[in-house]
């Protein structure tokens, strides 16, 4: 099939400067855990979005200088001749697609924490930083600003030697420009601060320089949040497009990449679902539009082609800006091109794979189990090995994971009967879609139940009730696959005490577990959601509570509610959220004992209420602190226990004892997979059921193979030489 017309503007070429894109489709830098030492996991990551039809692929940010050394988080590097070779093998793989190869200049200032290095970072003006304890760069004089100019050329320099087609300096995310322009972070007297046209002046030659260097054979352009979000303390939208006009009418760049917010709270730029739909920064990109000739990139999170392709009609941007959605699904923009929209996997906005950078970690993705596995599983997110040997497989439970195992094995070929004991499929899904701002997050199950209505060699059965063992033994599958999830512990099972909460019961009418607020079990007008869980499942709950009239508290053994969702960026407009919902919040707290009657009283105990000194040596049977002993008292009508999830082990633990019986009924093995295995993340229950599938004629599945490690080997050749 062929694209819809309506879409064909998305594949029209776009004039970059000395460069043609090949087509709209434009992933932004953004970081994948591999920087350049995994060049291997890079290059095949890159690759596979300009083999799937994005026609200008970007690296991560790049610094330019061992000055600005991010450590301990993970990104590109253009130091020395080690570098260009491992980028040069991106870039070559990337052009083997017919895409443009992208590279973002990053000069960190007064926020790089050289951790690795011990480098002194240099800026405008010697100012704490906001981003890293004990940071402060040296403030610049005339020989520091054109050394940091040359560097920006000699990294665009590499960066051509390399193979990149187009070079950016990034200015967004509170980078050096950035910090030159801003008063906030500019305390200048001289040329180089104090009015716009000064405090301009840095941004500007430095693209000038990196312009005359190299711009007549590479593109050049810059990133920009246009407005940080911070009201007149920061870049407000009218100073902003002053910048780019002025900037503009310089010649000194071929594109503007838009964004908005700045870097401490740049989940209102990769904003989460639960608090952005996509769209939300299509103001910004249109703004710049009315100032400038250029060609535009705007980033708004888009997954439907219909409104990619308003926006370009509307002169809202030129190029579709996309990192979440490029992850989520790398063969978006062929799908769109050969009419099968409905095959895309669309992004979920739950912003795991921005976690897993704020951890230190390789990218991991909700929806797109292969992301990061290109190079190092030679996994590929469209095609699939077909088994040698397909038999019958029965998949127990049509949650996350058995969804995608049964996707994945009837892609290669397998007979797949898929057993859902309830009406609706999906499992624990179908309750977290309904939290407040998570409706997105179903789109794990409807577009795996799409795909697998697809398939002739699945078969789905729903509200077939649960298997018994008997069931599974009698079913005639070669091997069986068990996903059938887990459930919050009734009794408040808690890494606190390592145990239950003493008098909790969920029997019991003043006790819920999620499940069973779900479910529409009753509860009263007070109520304290016990959270040690620590990621969205607490803080949505009392969410949920307060907007049905309910008095709210929720107490966590953690410095703060919901500390998880620091990582996914959702944090701080969470914390503002319970503030204005009026959620009372007992961070550090608790409980040391409940009485329960008509209502429970609680009463909590601060986490470090104990003496701070410890007794030498300590006595047996005896604290060796001082013991604490005040509380904070509450009472409620209602408990909701978020403490811990455990495994539904009872069918596996079954099947397992009765191996004996496995070969009378022709059942070659017995596999278990998701929470129902161990309870983690949606994403690494999808992982585990892709995995497997995958893996389905290894010696045994259950386990993961080996996978390319890439690491420096002793004795083999260093980049830079020693003098």
């Amino acid at each position: 099939m062929a694209s819809e017309s309506n879409h064909d503007i998305l594949f029209e070429p776009v004039k970059i400067g000395p460069k043609m894109a090949p087509n709209r489709f434009f992933q932004v830098p953004h970081c994948n855990g591999a920087g350049s030492f995994r060049p291997g996991a890079q290059a095949a990551f890159r690759a596979m979005k300009a083999e799937g039809g994005w026609g200008t692929v970007c690296v991560e940010y790049c610094s330019i200088s061992p000055e600005s050394d991010d450590t301990p988080h993970c990104c590109v590097r253009m130091w020395d001749e080690g570098d260009v070779i491992n980028l040069r093998h991106t870039a070559d793989s990337v052009h083997e697609h017919g895409a443009l190869a992208g590279i973002q200049l990053w000069y960190g200032g007064g926020h790089a924490p050289v951790r690795e290095t011990l480098a002194i970072s240099r800026g405008p003006s010697q100012m704490p930083s906001e981003t890293a304890y004990q940071n402060y760069c040296h403030e610049c004089d005339e020989d520091d600003i054109r050394d940091l100019i040359e560097m920006y050329v000699t990294a665009a320099k590499m960066s051509e030697q390399a193979g990149f087609d187009y070079v950016e300096i990034i200015g967004s995310d509170s980078a050096l420009p950035t910090q030159f322009l801003q008063p906030m972070y500019n305390k200048r007297t001289d040329r180089w601060g104090g009015s716009f046209q000064n405090r301009a002046r840095f941004w500007i030659e430095a693209m000038a320089a990196v312009k005359r260097a190299v711009g007549d054979r590479v593109a050049v352009g810059t990133r920009i949040a246009i407005d940080n979000l911070l009201g007149p303390a920061g870049l407000e939208l009218e100073e902003g497009l002053r910048f780019v006009e002025l900037m503009s009418g310089e010649g000194v760049l071929d594109l503007w990449n838009i964004k908005i917010a700045y870097f401490m709270e740049w989940g209102n730029d990769s904003g989460p679902s639960r608090f952005f739909k996509s769209g939300y920064q299509t103001w910004a990109s249109k703004a710049v539009k009315q100032v400038t000739s250029l060609p535009v990139v705007g980033v708004n999170r888009m997954t439907s082609p219909d409104d990619m392709a308003e926006i370009i009609r509307a002169g809202e941007a030129d190029l579709i800006g996309a990192a979440r959605p490029s992850i989520a699904d790398p063969y978006l923009p062929n799908k769109i091109r050969e009419g099968r929209t409905d095959d895309i996997r669309e992004c979920i906005g739950c912003n795991i794979c921005v976690s897993q950078f704020n951890q230190e970690a390789p990218l991991i993705c909700t929806q797109n189990a292969t992301a990061m596995e290109e190079y190092r599983r030679g996994w590929h997110p469209e095609k699939f090995e077909p088994a040698t040997d397909p038999g019958s497989v029965l998949v127990v439970g049509a949650g996350p994971a058995g969804l995608e195992c049964a996707r994945v094995l009837g892609l290669r070929g397998y007979e797949v009967h898929l057993r859902e004991a309830e009406d609706e499929i999906g499992g624990h899904m179908r309750d977290v879609m309904r939290y407040p701002g998570l409706a997105e997050w179903g789109r794990v199950i409807s577009y795996r139940e799409g795909q697998i209505a697809k398939l002739s060699s699945v078969e789905l059965h729903s509200g077939s009730g649960a298997m018994s063992a008997d069931d599974i033994l009698a079913y005639g599958a070669d091997k069986v696959v068990v996903a059938v999830g887990a459930h919050w512990t009734t009794d408040g099972l808690n890494a606190v005490e390592f145990g239950p909460i003493g008098g909790a019961d969920a029997s019991r009418p003043q006790f819920c577990t999620p499940e069973q607020v779900m479910a529409g079990k009753e509860v009263g007008d007070r109520v304290v959601v016990i959270d040690g869980d620590g990621y969205f499942t607490g803080a949505a709950m009392a969410e949920m509570m307060a907007d049905r009239g309910k008095q709210v508290s929720i107490v966590t053994q953690f410095m703060e509610v919901a500390p998880f969702c620091e990582n996914t960026l959702e944090g701080p407009n969470l914390q503002r959220l319970l503030h204005e919902k009026n959620i009372a919040c007992y961070p550090l707290h608790w409980t040391e004992s409940m009485a329960v009657d008509n209502s429970i009283k609680l009463s909590l105990a601060f986490a470090y209420r104990d003496g701070s000194h410890i007794e030498m040596p300590p006595r047996t049977g005896h604290s060796p602190r001082r013991p604490g002993t005040e509380t904070t008292d509450l009472e409620c009508d209602t408990v909701i226990l978020c403490t811990a999830r455990k495994s539904n082990t009872a069918l596996f633990t079954e099947l397992k004892s009765r191996k004996s019986e496995w070969a009378d009924n022709e059942i070659q093995a017995v596999y278990h997979v998701g929470d129902c295995h161990t309870p983690r993340f949606i994403q690494l229950s999808v992982f585990e059921g892709h995995r497997l599938a995958r893996e389905f004629e290894s010696k045994n599945p259950q386990y993961p193979q080996p996978f390319i490690r890439e690491q420096q080997i002793w004795g083999g050749e260093t980049y830079p030489k020693l003098a």
